[in-house]
């Protein structure tokens, strides 16, 4: 997954230069990451009943999916080893409820 993500991201870094004469910052990564997160929210809405759609399963599923992608890529920018990172909040959370 994380080699997909990264993938894709390096297509997406070389469209942008081609377009803009460079690659999105981590800044506009976030932004980007916080976008998707909203688009989600309304997505979650749709699924209680507030926004309702005929495309929202396969939206929502998308939607989680690019919020997913874009925690990997930034991960990958900021160096962070995310399966160590996420197995150990795990544990730091399995502990605080122990």
């Amino acid at each position: 997954m994380v080699t997909r993500a990264r993938d894709v991201r390096r297509k997406y870094a070389a469209m942008e230069t081609d377009r803009y004469g460079r690659e999105w910052s981590r800044e506009e990564l976030m932004l980007g990451f916080l976008g998707d997160v909203g688009d989600l929210a309304k997505l979650v809405q749709g699924k209680e009943g507030v926004r309702p759609r005929d495309d929202l399963d396969e939206a929502f599923a998308h939607e989680l999916a690019d919020c997913l992608w874009s925690v990997l890529v930034l991960a990958d920018v900021y160096d962070v080893d995310l399966e160590t990172a996420f197995s150990r909040t795990m544990d730091q959370l399995d502990d605080h409820l122990s």
